[in-house]
């Protein structure tokens, strides 16, 4: 019995011993390709991996996985001897995709190594883009890039200033001149005078000193190019006029007014198209000093806000009556309204009326 187990033992470890010696060994002269910076718009690029097999069997390539749909890869099909030598193509394109890669290669093989990993790497420099690429929006023959202008924070008593490109699409000289312009808006135009086929910007300022209001804000402008009038020709810029509380010491804090809502939604259930919801959102100045209701906002005309009094003093309680019409509705609805007071650690507070409108 002992000489039988031996006897299977030895035969295992020699089956073993044979099956190891016998494994194709996948050798890769090299795993990392640098592309380094290229051109989009010269297309693809390409990069041979070459290998050996450095075991006793052939190395059979099974498949080649990459992790993008923008590397292709090929490699030697038919399989590769003991010493012999093959090659993975890896070819990447940098169509619309600027700026820097790095892309993975799995290789899958009968060798012990279960996947074998490449790498190809590089910058894309973008292609130049034609201008009506660029300047997609047209006003007769002026290209806008953008129109609308969003100045996102602006604190009051400042100003900003940023820019829209235009381009002149005709063969003629090109003056751009506006209408309806705000007060509180400048507009310049660079150069003042579009040469043909020549790009420029408009460089706008927004002085929110000059803007007697709060919160979200949006003025339309028209675009006159050779002063002509043309349909949807206005450029739109918007910005969120807020109050600086960052200067404010711990002790103007301490003593700042504070607003604090008994509710901040309500749910009025399920109710009739064309009844009028009506409630009271009941706020109370719980700060030190008074409380100013700089501005309130609904989310659409079918809701107004009144409020009882615009400064509250501390410890003092008023209400805000909010109706929404619901004529024209159906569904779930909901309706947000925004207040906006002095409490510098909470100027916005999202009031919210929802429920279930049903028809008739």
């Amino acid at each position: 019995m002992k000489h039988n187990v031996v006897l299977v033992g030895l035969i295992l470890f020699y089956v073993t011993i044979n099956a190891q010696e016998s494994s194709p060994v996948i050798n890769l002269f090299k795993s990392i390709h640098d592309f380094g910076v290229i051109k989009e718009e010269n297309g693809k690029v390409t990069v041979d991996f070459e290998l050996s097999n450095e075991g006793n069997a052939p190395l059979v390539i099974s498949r080649v996985q990459s992790s993008c749909g923008c590397t292709a890869s090929l490699w030697t099909k038919e399989p590769i001897p003991p010493k012999g030598k093959g090659k993975i193509t890896a070819t990447y394109d940098p169509a619309n995709r600027p700026g820097v890669f790095a892309q993975n290669i799995t290789v899958f093989s009968n060798a012990s190594t279960i996947g074998t990993v490449l790498t190809i790497r590089g910058t894309v420099i973008p292609k130049p883009k034609k201008p009506e690429e660029v300047y997609r929006r047209k006003i007769g023959d002026l290209g806008i890039a953008n129109i609308h202008l969003s100045l996102n924070k602006v604190f009051v008593g400042q100003s900003t200033t940023d820019t829209i490109g235009i381009y002149n699409f005709s063969n003629s000289p090109m003056e751009v001149t506006f209408d309806r312009i705000p007060k509180h808006i400048t507009l310049e135009v660079n150069p003042t005078k579009l040469k043909p086929q020549e790009a420029g910007k408009i460089i706008i300022t927004f002085d929110a000193n000059k803007n007697d209001d709060w919160g979200f804000v949006l003025d339309r402008i028209r675009v006159l190019p050779n002063k002509e009038n043309h349909q949807n020709n206005t450029i739109s810029i918007s910005a969120n006029i807020e109050e600086d509380f960052s200067k404010l010491t711990e002790k103007e804090l301490a003593n700042a007014p504070q607003v604090q809502f008994e509710e901040t939604n309500k749910d009025f259930g399920i109710v009739n198209e064309g009844d009028i919801i009506e409630h009271k959102f009941i706020l109370t100045n719980t700060g030190k000093s008074d409380l100013i209701i700089r501005k309130i906002r609904a989310s659409c005309g079918c809701t107004t806000v009144a409020p009882d009094v615009n400064v509250l003093q501390p410890g003092k309680q008023t209400a805000l009556s909010a109706s929404f019409r619901t004529a024209g509705f159906s569904g779930r609805q909901s309706k947000s309204i925004t207040v906006i007071t002095n409490d510098p650690k909470q100027p916005n507070v999202v009031l919210r009326l929802s429920g279930t409108i049903q028809k008739k």
